[in-house]
């Protein structure tokens, strides 16, 4: 009977190496797998890098584990804000690396490795420091930048519901980059608020079928000030 509901977040990490490259969901304050990343912090793994749209916010999620010394590389589009300190701490002492993609092209990067794509070409960055010395070409008059492909070897994002069999559905602006990475990962590990009994799922709003995902554990719904679900009045 295949069942891949985790019984604890600890059980759904255990497991990631040391030098594991993961992709973790979110965009601002959407659809970030919050008590994946404080697991991963508690589970110990190091040198790590980390692929996310931003490089954290404040010293909570993502910060946490960037200020605990576990991270050696961050790929991101948007890595300097307001309340990036510890990221911006780190990066001055040359204790991360960092490797700056835009958005789009993180995105189709992610979608690349889960579809099978070696390389592709994108304009974006072309003529910038951003395209290094990878190779160009001209295209019907206009110049292109090869990427080539993110790969992870785990994956942590957040659905709304999801069943034993793994199938994902999102909330929202919440499904962000989680879809895309589920793809372009070894292993998958979701959280989701509510466990649906299988056959339940409506098939047509299933966004990650279960193939994709390895491991989902439920977690509670937890009441934001800045966005999602709103403290009762």
């Amino acid at each position: 009977m295949i069942n891949k509901i985790a019984r604890s977040v600890a059980d759904a990490l255990a497991g990631i190496p040391d030098g594991a490259t993961v992709l973790i969901g979110g965009f601002g304050t959407a659809g970030i797998p919050g008590e994946l990343i404080d697991g991963l912090v508690e589970q110990g793994a190091k040198d790590l890098t980390v692929v996310n749209n931003n490089a954290g916010n404040g010293e909570i999620g993502l910060a946490a584990l960037l200020k605990a010394g576990r991270v050696r590389k961050i790929i991101c589009s948007f890595p300097r804000q307001a309340d990036s300190q510890v990221f911006d701490g780190l990066y001055r002492s040359g204790k991360i690396e960092l490797e700056l993609v835009p958005q789009g092209n993180l995105a189709e990067r992610i979608r690349a490795a889960g579809a099978g794509i070696g390389a592709f070409f994108c304009p974006t960055g072309y003529g910038t420091q951003l395209a290094g010395n990878r190779e160009t070409r001209e295209i019907d008059g206009k110049q292109y930048v090869l990427e080539y492909p993110i790969h992870g070897d785990v994956a942590l994002i957040k659905a709304e519901r999801g069943d034993r069999w793994g199938n994902l559905v999102y909330r929202k602006a919440a499904r962000n980059f989680g879809p895309v990475m589920a793809m372009a990962a070894k292993k998958t590990i979701a959280t989701v608020h509510d466990i649906a009994e299988l056959g339940t799922l409506d098939p047509e709003t299933v966004v990650t079928p279960g193939i994709f995902v390895h491991q989902v554990v439920r977690i509670e719904r937890v009441a934001t000030q800045a966005g999602g679900f709103k403290k009762a009045a």
